[in-house]
């Protein structure tokens, strides 16, 4: 596959902030195999998007799984380009060298690492969030390329602001990455001949042995799986299916821990589907 030329800064649409696209067809100003292999990237599947994400840290992807569990945000655009026409003259303006290719010595198109678009109601706004490591804040190139990227997005009247590892909870990050692999029950071999009404059925009777219970969420699931012949680990699927979906609320910041008993409150939509009874 070709790689990208991140040395082009007349790049039709994808120099003009309002034209390039959202959602599914938004494509990563750099991808994964635009780049030497980092060690730590990764390519996990949106499903706010319902496209594939390219993360060149842990700490971008962490801060995905944030935000992908968050209600008000409706779409994330990773390594999105910033106009090099507009950069250019803004560290001129500073006094600013640009960033350039090391061999070509050419300018190269800056990225943000997210621009995020938050739902209010029937209002959408973006903001632009960059990662990185609280140690590396200190190295002078890295405030100079930051006070580029923060003055172009002022300029078009968006939110900048910087994310370090201790905005991301890692607890928190990795038990929401593991639940969301349980989002849609269709990936779960069990569930794909159950029509949607017998899964409300199911998801009801589940809750029922959930809620108040001194058991674990271990002993719940094989009780269950045993009294409605289902394969086993289709208890615990069904947990965190009810978590990604938001059904039910537990601690996600502290350790996931199955074998332990866990404090599950009953939201909303899980009162939508049925009266559950305790």
């Amino acid at each position: 596959m070709a790689k990208r030329n991140r040395a082009g800064i007349n790049r039709g649409n994808e120099d003009n902030y309002s034209l390039i696209p959202r959602g599914k067809a938004y494509k990563p100003f750099i991808m994964i195999q635009d780049v030497p292999s980092l060690g730590r990237s990764s390519r996990p599947r949106g499903i706010k998007t319902g496209r594939q994400h390219d993360f060149l840290s842990d700490l971008e992807r962490n801060y995905f799984m944030i935000l992908e569990f968050m209600d008000n945000v409706v779409d994330i655009r990773e390594q999105f380009p910033l106009e090099a026409k507009e950069t250019l003259l803004i560290a001129e303006e500073l006094g600013i060298k640009h960033p350039a290719n090391p061999t070509t010595k050419e300018a190269i198109t800056m990225t943000s690492d997210f621009c995020i678009t938050l739902g209010d109601g029937n209002s959408l706004r973006d903001i632009i969030r960059t990662t990185k490591y609280k140690k590396d804040l200190v190295e002078r190139r890295v405030i100079e390329k930051f006070t580029i990227e923060k003055t172009y997005w002022e300029r078009q009247g968006l939110d900048w602001g910087i994310v370090t590892e201790e905005e991301v909870d890692k607890n928190y990050s990795q038990n929401v990455s593991d639940i969301l692999d349980y989002y849609d029950l269709n990936d779960n071999e069990a569930f794909r001949d159950i029509s949607f009404e017998e899964r409300d059925d199911i998801i009801i009777a589940f809750l029922q042995r959930l809620i108040d219970s001194p058991k674990t969420v271990r002993q719940i699931s094989s009780l269950f799986e045993k009294d409605l012949h289902l394969e086993k680990g289709t208890g615990i699927a069904l947990f965190k299916h009810l978590i990604a979906k938001k059904y039910i609320s537990i601690d996600l910041f502290a350790p996931l821990r199955l074998d332990k008993h866990l404090r599950v409150e009953l939201l909303v939509k899980a009162r939508e589907i049925g009266e559950i009874v305790s």
